[in-house]
């Protein structure tokens, strides 16, 4: 009897042990990204909001963006530990998964909002002005933040697991530090993403929301360098007319090279912002389909540095605008200057 109880109690310290240090885990990774994601959209809101010029219905789109991507990055710590089993009740289980769901639903939205209103304005520009969104900006707005919040509810009115078995062992093995007994025969102190989420919700949110949205995106961007790259071979064809020569000229060797560079800003963008979180995605529902169990520090590198690299997207967009950063800059200028004053000043008195 004392040896199974003495066994018992290793058992449940290690899984506690376990749990800690895939916290810890999260949190050393997550933290410092989260901080950097959450000051720069600080200081990219800060000048869209002091500079009257930026306010307009352009701008609103994408503040509405850094306002979403500034939510995902206060949840961003939460998001891995969906993957953690936990004793919480059914109200608290609920929270844990909706919400974090919810605010990057509405992030990925609010993305496609911003590409879709860019996209008409270079492809039909003369339509621009007379788009629904421009007309009905509330509506607008809604309609990237209200479906993403109905949907991540649905859990909550019964499209769960909540009332089936103990998913992932984890009243039995799970990272715990309470008695067994206090286990129910249906789990319901055990919150874990399998008994939140059924597999249709997973695989209609990826398949349904989250790969076309990403997709879309994709097709947009290619589109407008497609675009942009035929305009740019018509400028070159009326400079040669204009000048009646056959060879390049500085100016058009210039141009090219920027639409190179652009091509490749946008092609390394996409690979380090989108590429880890399709892999992060896929690899979670391959398991998901062979129902295999993983190493939870993989998962939790995955998901870290996946959902992380997503969230810097808009942060790429923001910072590349100077109209965006300029009262930073200038700030920091005056800063900067202030600092020099002072130090020429204690020099000048200690000499």
């Amino acid at each position: 009897m004392g040896g199974s109880l003495l066994i018992k109690h290793m058992m449940d310290g290690n899984a506690s042990n376990a749990l800690l240090s895939g916290e810890q885990l999260i949190y050393a990774i997550t933290v410092p990204l989260s901080t950097s994601i959450i000051l720069a959209n600080l200081v990219i809101i800060l000048g869209i909001a002091w500079n009257r010029q930026l306010h307009n219905t352009t701008n609103y789109f994408f503040l509405s963006l850094l306002v979403a991507d500034l939510c995902t990055g206060v949840a961003l710590p939460f998001i891995p530990l969906m993957g953690l089993n936990r004793e919480l009740s059914f109200n608290s289980c609920m929270v844990v998964h909706i919400f974090p769901n919810f605010l990057f639903l509405a992030f990925l939205f609010n993305l496609v909002m911003v590409h879709y209103e860019r996209y008409i304005c270079i492809v039909d520009p003369l339509h621009y002005n007379n788009l629904w969104m421009h007309r009905s900006f509330p509506l607008a707005l809604l309609a990237v933040w209200a479906p993403p919040l109905l949907y991540a509810s649905l859990p909550a009115f019964g499209w769960n697991n909540w009332t089936g078995p103990d998913w992932n062992d984890c009243c039995e093995n799970g990272q715990r530090t309470t008695p067994i007994s206090t286990c129910s025969t249906n789990g319901t102190a055990c919150c874990s993403y399998r008994r939140s989420f059924p597999n249709a919700f997973i695989y209609l949110e990826v398949y349904g929301l989250v790969l076309p949205a990403i997709l879309t995106i994709a097709g947009m961007t290619g589109r407008v360098l497609w675009i942009t790259r035929g305009q740019l071979k018509d400028i070159c064809r009326l400079h040669r007319s204009v000048e009646r020569g056959s060879q390049a000229s500085d100016r058009e060797q210039r141009l090219n090279l920027r639409y190179t560079r652009c091509v490749v800003a946008v092609s390394l963008t996409f690979l380090a912002c989108w590429v880890p979180y399709l892999i992060y995605m896929h690899v979670c529902v391959a398991f998901l389909i062979s129902d295999t169990k993983w190493s939870s520090t993989t998962h939790i590198v995955l998901s870290c540095t996946g959902i992380g690299s997503m969230a810097v997207v808009p942060l790429v967009l923001g910072l590349a605008n100077r109209e965006y950063t300029e009262p930073a800059c200038k700030l920091l200028r005056k800063l900067r200057d202030g600092l020099r004053g002072r130090t020429q000043g204690s020099e000048e008195v200690a000499v």
